[in-house]
């Protein structure tokens, strides 16, 4: 199991650049099952997530071809495999691939899909979807999923689709399988998520009818065939801002460079209820070394609450990084993580190292601020709550080890690398018997 080795207590200074959105990435690879032409996509992010979906890929029959740092041609002649079981339980977006293989071949078997445990995550949205479009979906004693085009020659028909929630990769699922449905669909309370946005613009570029992009509701005209195309995935945003979150708590001052500066307004909402801000560069923001680090209370005078909402609220993933960021500001704020019912429970790992935090419930905690980290034994538990103790042990004083690396980097290109050049003392250790001492 790899670690990493960290020595905080220091400021760090210096520049990165933002990688591709791995949420984006991930239904753009699947969806290039929907034609047989070539589909190339660039500022793909060197991640674990991204070659377990293009491992998965490549056994669908899809032929993959590098074809330079982040770019990949993608072309399925012919869908000549089924998904392999341990790769689906790898990962959750494993579950995208049912869309474009509905879609094209009529029919879907699939492992439950795996990924972060981060509390329930229902895949009844996706039946919901599938179902209106003229799907029959089940779920087998072994909890295997098997969905079947009911339609005339294993073709969908289009329909009016209401989401039961704003699920990103449900939304994502029925577009791709609306595209080459018969007539017109209309999806919903559908998510909005700059990731779904990008899926949308990928299969317009392919020869999809899509309207309505980057709002709740989408209207799609079914086509018989879509084409190849060239594609740029987006910047990460939850990249940008976690590197923004490890800036102001430790203090340093750092600029992030290949910034989309429209992805930025509700996060910067979130970070200023604490005190932090940024200057805009030319696609890039600054995160200098003086900061207010102050909460700022409501104009009631009430403690604020950051929480987090689907997009365009505060994005979920961010909210264990401006959990850690607080823990260095001065005042109290409430963090409330409305959607996932086990995130927060990372937080007991960060009042090990110190932080005066109460965690309410499941789904709420206090926390307190500035507080003086010590370094300690970690272990992440998921992707986004790695990341928050890679940030409190940068912060923190003397030596942290996070156990369970793999988690982080399912979802950050380079980590390591990228901290290097900010000054960061992090190591990475293949196992524990390579930890120093």
């Amino acid at each position: 199991m790899s670690s990493y080795t960290i020595y905080g207590g220091k400021p760090l200074f210096g520049e990165i650049t933002a990688s591709g959105n791995k949420n984006s990435a991930l239904p753009c690879i699947a969806a290039a099952l929907l034609t047989d032409e070539p589909i190339q996509l660039r500022n793909i992010p060197d991640i674990e997530d991204v070659q377990v979906m293009i491992a998965i890929a490549k056994a669908l029959g899809v032929k993959v071809r590098p074809e330079g740092t982040g770019c990949f041609t993608f072309q399925t002649l012919n869908i000549t495999g089924d998904i392999p079981e341990n790769l689906a339980k790898t990962i959750r977006a494993s579950i995208l691939f049912a869309g474009p293989l509905l879609a094209r071949t009529g029919k879907v078997a699939i492992a439950p899909p795996g990924g972060d445990v981060i509390g329930l995550r229902r895949l009844d949205t996706h039946f919901i979807a599938f179902n209106a479009l003229g799907a029959v979906s089940s779920i087998k004693d072994d909890q295997s999923i098997s969905i079947t085009a009911a339609g005339r020659n294993g073709r969908l028909q289009g329909n009016a689709v209401f989401l039961d929630e704003m699920s990103v990769t449900a939304t994502e699922n029925a577009v791709m399988a609306a595209v080459l449905a018969r007539g017109k669909t209309t999806i919903t309370n559908a998510a909005s998520e700059p990731h779904v946005q990008d899926l949308c613009r990928l299969l317009i570029k392919m020869g999809a009818r899509i309207a309505g992009v980057g709002s709740n509701l989408l209207i799609i005209e079914g086509v018989d065939k879509l084409h190849g195309a060239d594609f740029s995935i987006g910047p990460d945003f939850m990249e940008i801002g976690s590197f923004i979150g490890l800036a102001a708590a430790t203090q340093g001052e750092v600029t992030i460079r290949g910034v989309d500066m429209n992805l930025l307004p509700i996060i910067r909402g979130g970070f200023r209820k604490i005190g932090i801000d940024w200057e805009a560069g030319d696609n890039a923001v600054i995160v200098g070394k003086r900061q207010n680090r102050k909460v700022q209370p409501d104009i009631s005078g009430m403690i604020p609450k950051i929480d987090d909402a689907p997009w365009p609220g505060f994005p979920p993933d961010l909210i264990s990084i401006v959990t850690v960021a607080a823990t260095q500001t001065t005042g109290t704020v409430l963090i409330h993580e409305k959607m996932f019912e086990s995130r927060m429970f990372f937080v007991d790992m960060l009042i090990r190292m110190g932080a005066r935090i109460i965690l309410c419930d499941p789904h709420r905690a206090v926390v307190s601020g500035p507080t003086l980290l010590h370094g300690t034994l970690l272990t992440s538990p998921d992707i986004r709550a790695g990341m928050a103790l890679v940030i409190a042990a940068l912060s923190a004083t003397g030596k942290s080890i996070i156990q369970n690396a793999y988690q982080i980097e399912r979802g950050y290109e380079n980590l390591c690398g990228k901290l290097h050049q900010i000054g960061a003392d992090i190591s990475r250790n293949l196992s524990d018997s390579d930890i120093p001492d």
